[in-house]
């Protein structure tokens, strides 16, 4: 079966954004509409945390008291974030790939197409209750320390102004009043349109 709408130069996605935005969900959708490979940055973290023999599972995995425990260990070596995203680059060097990540689109300057998703605390709370059944006033406090641990992790790591600085993004979609079926749907229009993009500029 041919890769509907693929370029023949092959591509990569990288979609960011804060947690509980839908980058994961997106990501799938396109995957399976273009016969990319998907890869995340937290299931390589996850990878790490076995490696270290951590029982990882779940996407709420990371607040449970062992993903805290790795969190922990993770802040203390920065070699942990930095060996993901070298994996993350070697993925979309060799193309064909949509990746959710939150540092690679500051990290890989000059590669794919960059999506950045948007939404409210508020917003990413409920999505963040309704997925891993908990109440909304204790899904906006993880949502909080979340976003402030990655603001200063990867300001940290690399100088990047996460959730700020959003000039390395090709398009900014904002999530807050879209279904997850719906964020998917537009971001695979993007992806799309940027594919036969490439497409028209290899057949000049």
């Amino acid at each position: 079966m041919a890769k509907k709408n693929l370029p023949r130069k092959n591509i990569s996605v990288i979609i960011s954004g804060m947690p509980s935005v839908g980058k994961t969900t997106a990501a799938d959708a396109i995957a399976k509409k273009y016969h990319l490979k998907h890869v995340a940055g937290g299931d390589m973290l996850k990878e790490i945390a076995y490696e270290r023999g951590y029982r990882p599972s779940g996407s709420d995995w990371w607040d449970t008291p062992e993903g805290m425990n790795f969190v922990s260990e993770r802040k203390a070596d920065p070699e942990f974030d930095k060996e993901v995203d070298r994996k993350l680059a070697e993925c979309i060097r060799e193309g064909n790939v949509v990746i959710t990540s939150y540092s690679m689109p500051w990290l890989a300057k000059n590669d794919g197409l960059k999506l950045w998703f948007e939404a409210s605390q508020r917003t990413r709370a409920e999505r963040l209750a309704g997925r891993d059944s908990i109440n909304k006033k204790k899904a906006l406090e993880i949502i909080r320390k979340r976003d402030q641990e990655n603001k200063l992790l990867y300001r940290r790591l690399y100088g990047i102004k996460f959730g700020e600085d959003l000039t390395p993004f090709n398009f900014v979609i904002d999530t807050n009043k879209m279904s997850a079926s719906e964020v998917g749907k537009a971001a695979s229009k993007i992806v799309g349109e940027y594919a036969s993009a490439m497409n028209e500029r290899h057949e000049k």
